[in-house]
């Protein structure tokens, strides 16, 4: 069984496409570590199991935290982001 050391600031889904080749892959990958799954950013040091992956999942795009919103613009530049985002005027 293979294993990660954690390096300051990282995170289940950058572990698991790093790691295993896809994000979509975090829930295996927390599934390995439960003593691990309410931690968010990892300090450096911690010891994690690697699953073993055979085939890794399709996936359609990129994981939904990680889509962009695009917002109607009245300038004709593309505004990307909530409507609360953008300056008025």
């Amino acid at each position: 069984m293979a294993m990660y050391m954690t390096k300051q600031g990282d995170e289940w889904d950058q572990i698991a496409f790093e790691q295993l080749g896809s994000e979509h892959l975090v829930d295996r990958l927390i599934a390995f570590n439960p003593n691990h799954r309410m931690t968010v950013v990892f300090s450096a040091g911690i010891k994690l199991i690697l699953p073993e992956v055979k085939t890794i999942p399709q996936a359609f795009g990129p994981a939904p935290w990680r889509k962009v919103t695009r917002v109607p613009s009245t300038s004709g530049r593309p505004q990307f982001g909530p409507a609360s985002w953008q300056r008025q005027g």
